[in-house]
């Protein structure tokens, strides 16, 4: 999908840097006027046909069932992916927008959220919402502390939460959205947010505090309790986001692994979301945010009872809500329950130390600090990472790269047991082949991330991503 723009990018790279960006602007802008849009086909296609269509369109699509993508796609098992999907298809046509019309997705519902929070340590008191993923989980948590900051003091103006460079970018998507203020807040050496920075960033604005566990860069968890502590203080919310960590956290511990606590055990942890579409191996999207009491999600809901077409009430972002992803989360979860899920855990982390291990036996290269979890990145001081990743992509080895400082970025499953050994040899032998070559010019991914690294004008760097992003989302002619 992205070859459009790599065959242009050698023809940048040698401008400056805000003649790269213009000049990337302008091939959009040219590129665009050329599009056109396909319109409805006149007659209907064959089932025979439509499912051709689809297969060539998939099969260069990246290879998870080989495990040779390394995010994006959670493959325990096929028996558990063959139930999730049956339990998604059970309830294909049912709609979560109303819980009266369809109970049997009010009670999956309510039991999942249950079982998360006990997972949680939230007690009797902790109740949830299930939402469509960690997005809305985290945007759900910031309205929420926008709102229950507004009904304690109505007069208060430009809120503000703090948060560590590395949490998620969806706390960024809901600051913009509720106009809420981001402050950020640096890193210690070890990955983790800086607690005297978080101390010293608190004012009357501030409504959150937010930590990770872990965070997506580098898979650490965050000093939850020193900074749950802080906002304890000064009568804060505190948000855990434990979109990755939430299925694997609470079973490593039990397997005995020395772990930062992050969940309700920690006085001063008010809410917490959790993905169960990636270590809790549902469909897609499922996730929950579930907070400390009733009282702080109360928040979260928006009514309207003036409506002629009757009293209108949800409990998230969306008004309908796929049934499937409720049963299918509901399913897998009482399939595995925790003696599966532990199960999980010890082969995910095995086949993750194994990995780690072998990374950093690598000439030239290193993993980035010390992951807690199944999720981890590497660098090099020596190597460009980013053509290292456009290699690793050219022996179909799916990798998400990383930033400031440049680095590739591995999420760990237990489908990734049979390609351990495949990977560390590729990895090895391409490490060393780049090591060999030198400097020279790149293209593709690496030639793309590199010019936006170094912009100086950060909005212009925002602007070609636009653009590309826009791009990326038009119909080829």
């Amino acid at each position: 999908m992205l070859n459009f723009i790599i065959m242009q990018i050698p023809s940048f790279i040698f401008q400056s840097d805000l003649e790269k960006s213009k000049a990337m602007i302008k091939f959009y802008s040219l590129r665009r006027q050329k599009m056109g849009v396909k319109g409805l086909p006149k007659k209907g296609i064959s089932k025979e046909e439509l499912f051709e269509r689809m297969n060539e369109h998939r099969a260069k699509d990246a290879d998870w069932r080989k495990a040779r993508t390394w995010s994006l796609v959670y493959y325990a098992e096929e028996d558990i992916l063959e139930l999730a999907k049956s339990a998604y298809l059970n309830f294909f046509s049912e709609n979560g927008l109303n819980p009266m019309a369809f109970g049997s997705l009010r009670n999956f519902e309510n039991e999942v959220v249950a079982m998360v929070a006990s997972m949680l340590s939230g007690g009797e008191s902790a109740v949830g919402s299930m939402t469509s993923g960690g997005t809305e989980s985290i945007l759900l948590a910031v309205k929420t502390a926008r709102d229950w900051a507004l009904s304690k003091n109505p007069e208060l103006k430009n809120l503000e939460i703090i948060l560590p460079i590395s949490a998620h970018p969806a706390f960024e998507k809901a600051c913009h959205y509720f106009q809420v203020k981001p402050v950020h807040i640096p890193l210690r050496e070890d990955f983790r947010a800086e607690v005297e920075a978080v101390r010293k960033a608190v004012n009357k604005k501030t409504i959150m505090i937010v930590g990770s566990a872990p965070c997506y860069p580098y898979g650490v968890i965050d000093p939850i309790p020193e900074l749950a502590q802080i906002a304890l203080e000064h009568n804060l919310l505190f948000h855990t986001d434990a979109c990755l960590g939430g299925f694997m956290l609470p079973f490593m511990k039990k397997l005995g692994y020395e772990l930062i606590p992050f969940d309700f055990s920690v006085p001063g942890v008010t809410s917490i979301s959790v993905d169960i579409h990636k270590y809790g191996y549902s469909a897609k999207g499922a996730s929950c945010v579930i907070y400390r009491n009733a009282e702080l999600r109360k928040h979260q809901f928006y009514v309207y009872a003036d409506w002629p077409g009757g009293v209108y009430a949800s409990p998230s972002m969306t008004g309908t809500r796929p049934g499937g992803a409720i049963a299918s989360a509901w399913a897998v979860m009482n399939y595995l329950g925790e003696e599966g899920y532990l199960k999980l855990a010890e082969e995910t982390m095995k086949i993750s130390r194994q990995l780690i291990e072998g990374i950093n036996q690598i000439p030239g290269l290193a993993v980035m600090g010390k992951p807690d979890m199944s999720v981890f990145a590497f660098g090099s001081d020596k190597l460009n990472m980013f053509e290292l990743g456009d290699l690793m992509e050219q022996r179909r080895w799916q990798l998400d790269r990383l930033q400031n400082p440049p680095a590739l970025h591995l999420i760990v499953t237990p489908n990734h047991s049979k390609v351990v050994k495949e990977f560390l040899e590729d990895l090895k032998s391409l490490a060393e082949q780049l090591a060999k070559k030198g400097k020279a010019e790149v293209s593709g991914m690496a030639a793309i991330y590199g010019m936006i690294g170094t912009l100086p004008d950060r909005k212009s760097a925002q602007q070609l991503v636009l653009n590309f992003l826009d791009e990326l989302f038009k119909p080829k002619q």
